[in-house]
């Protein structure tokens, strides 16, 4: 079975990123490419170790209303700027939304595909979760399911990779030698996907996120995504980890460890790892995850999605192994 697909956004990280993904996959068919800068371009010029038969795919201008017949759009665009063009997106054309626009939009499934497959499964529009929320609520959701932590005053201690900002970020802090040997915290009580984080805390949970504090770290380093989060609860190391695992039994890509866990173990991949440590006279928990931000964090869970609405084997393209080292 071939189902077309396209790409907006391609030249971007998250954009490439699906697009190797794409390449790989035994039911997609890459039939569509869409960029602003990049536009005239072929495949193989942006992306010269491209497979032979996608060398010579043209990069188009984006523009909603000369779309070839696709069977799923992939959109790979910074947030505030899809929302109005993939609303002219004819509605027989599946979307899975990579950017930030339409997290909790009514009409719109939250794609957190290892918790919620079956809220994702046969829908036509799905919205990519944040890369910081792909890692902390994975951690987070059997403890919260289980009742084993409170739902207010969570921590997020966050470390992410110079990729998570995209590539068309003009910023200075995000080139080599501002990065490089540096540790940079930013978005400070006001991180963009606060609002996604609290609301799927309270929906896991059934109580309030109130006094969430989430605080994001760049780190010099490609990619890769670590999330340390400090809540109350007066459960026990070996608790934590039995409720992962029988919340993620089922679960093809989460990988529920004794030991904390390393951002290299989930390079390139869309595998998340998670992992606890609890103090019950402390009544603390802290719970970790990893993930790759362009993987589970963006493009791979899209694939994952994309696979959910097209009735498609859930690990369809995405059963490659981390890249080590």
């Amino acid at each position: 079975m071939s189902i077309r697909v396209g790409i907006v956004g391609i030249s971007g990280f998250g954009g490439g990123e699906a697009l190797r993904l794409i390449a790989g996959h035994p039911s997609f068919e890459l039939v569509y490419a869409a960029g602003e800068g990049s536009a005239g371009s072929r495949l193989a010029e942006r992306f010269p170790g491209v497979p032979a038969r996608l060398a010579d795919v043209v990069i188009e201008r984006w523009d909603p209303a000369s779309l070839p017949p696709l069977d799923v759009l992939f959109a790979s665009l910074p947030t505030g700027t899809s929302a109005e063009a993939l609303a002219r997106v004819p509605p027989e054309v599946k979307i899975v939304d990579i950017g930030g626009d339409h997290r909790y939009v009514d009409g719109w499934a939250y794609g957190l595909a290892d918790i919620w497959p079956d809220r994702i499964a046969g829908k036509t529009r799905v919205a990519n979760p944040g890369c910081f929320p792909a890692a902390t609520l994975t951690a987070l959701a059997p403890l919260l399911a289980d009742g084993l932590i409170e739902p207010g005053n969570i921590v997020i201690d966050a470390k992410t990779g110079i990729s998570g900002a995209g590539r068309g970020g003009a910023d200075s802090r995000f080139g080599y030698a501002e990065s490089n040997e540096n540790l940079v915290p930013y978005g400070l009580l006001r991180h963009v996907h606060m609002p996604e984080i609290a609301e799927t805390i309270e929906r896991l949970s059934g109580g309030s996120a109130a006094g969430l504090v989430f605080t994001p770290h760049l780190v010099p380093m490609t990619r890769g995504l670590l999330v340390t989060v400090y809540a109350r609860g007066r459960a026990t190391t070996d608790r934590c980890l039995d409720a992962a695992r029988r919340f993620y039994a089922a679960r093809p890509f989460v990988r529920v460890t004794d030991r904390p866990p390393q951002t290299k173990w989930a390079t390139g991949s869309n595998l998340a790892f998670v992992s606890y440590a609890a103090d019950p006279e402390r009544n603390l928990v802290i719970a970790m995850g990893v993930v790759d931000n362009l993987g589970k964090g963006a493009a791979g869970q899209a694939v994952q999605n994309a696979n959910l609405i097209c009735g498609l084997p859930e690990t369809a393209g995405l059963d490659g192994a981390p890249v080590w080292p």
